[in-house]
């Protein structure tokens, strides 16, 4: 199944250099705005929700 819903960050405003990502069955997606067509990875719910934690937990910055 192909993912849905695909949605760019608003944070990321009129910039094209962004990532994109889709709901999918068991996890997300995620795609480069700049080249769709070159497919995209997947993660499962679980990975998914430790990237967003680590993100929101500035373990980035």
């Amino acid at each position: 199944m192909h993912p849905q819903g695909w949605r760019k960050s608003s944070r990321s405003g009129q910039r094209t250099s962004c990532v994109e990502v889709g709901r999918t069955p068991n996890g997300a997606a995620v795609r480069d705005t700049k080249d769709r067509s070159a497919g995209y990875f997947t993660t499962t719910g679980a990975q998914w929700a430790a990237f967003i934690g680590a993100v929101k937990a500035e373990r980035f910055d």
